[in-house]
């Protein structure tokens, strides 16, 4: 069992910067891979990036690649999100999930945080 709480949420002006935080408890943290989601109103939920148990390995969605950069700290059991560039477009509850595959869609996750919401104004 995994559990997800996501942080560091908030209103930014387009091209700045926050960094998302997603605190997880259990012992096998450092098993999973870990994934970002985001869900704007009216859409369905999307894969943001992924990486995988040990951190060596990122995938990005090509919307965000270049301007994000996921990153976990298993002592910590923490994964990070850096959003740089930040565009209106990015606008959404932002999820991050726990899975054991490196997949790109939410049915490969089995645990999720409870969101937090980005907002990006032009």
């Amino acid at each position: 069992q995994v559990q997800l709480v996501e942080s560091g949420g908030g209103l930014v002006q387009a091209g700045g910067s926050l960094r998302l935080s997603c605190a997880a408890s259990g012992r096998t943290f450092s098993s999973y891979v870990l994934g970002w989601f985001r869900q704007a109103p009216g859409k369905e939920r999307e894969f943001v990036t992924r990486i995988s148990a040990s951190g060596r390995t990122t995938y990005y969605a090509n919307s965000v690649k270049g301007r994000f950069t996921i990153s976990r700290d298993n002592a910590k059991n923490t994964v990070y999100l850096q959003m740089n560039s930040l565009k209106p477009e990015d606008t959404a509850v932002y999820y991050c999930a726990a899975g054991v595959i490196h997949g790109s869609s939410p049915r490969d996750y089995g645990y999720w945080g409870q969101g937090t919401q980005v907002t990006v104004s032009s």
